[in-house]
């Protein structure tokens, strides 16, 4: 099993990222996706969640209508695409995938938003 994130990086406030998520390993259509972020001394957070099927999404109120959560299954990926970016959305991004068949976590990908 394998989730390798992508698409992090240096960028300045108001700006956008596309993050990617790709995986392997298990049935992707089975799993519902979620991204989460942990900013240094923090804890982990959860910023986005979808269903299997890509028809029902989650965002904590935190997020402010800010990020998007979307998924393709044919292509075994799930996005997060944020824009207006914030200093204080600095941190280290995770997928992870859930099911009753277990959960997986990916290494992460660095986001750093400063001017």
């Amino acid at each position: 099993v394998q989730l390798v994130e992508s698409g992090g990086g240096l960028v300045q406030p108001g700006e956008s990222l596309r993050l990617s998520c790709a995986a392997s390993g298990f049935i992707f259509s089975s799993y519902a996706m979620s991204w989460y972020r942990q900013a240094p001394g923090k804890e982990r957070e959860l910023v986005a969640s979808i269903d299997s099927a890509g028809g029902s999404t989650f965002y904590p109120d935190s997020i402010e209508g800010r990020f998007t959560i979307s998924r393709d299954n044919p292509k075994r990926t799930v996005y997060l695409q944020m824009n207006s970016l914030k200093p204080e959305d600095t941190a280290v991004y995770y997928c992870k995938a859930i099911s009753v068949g277990g959960v997986y976590w990916g290494t992460g990908t660095l986001v750093t938003v400063s001017s």
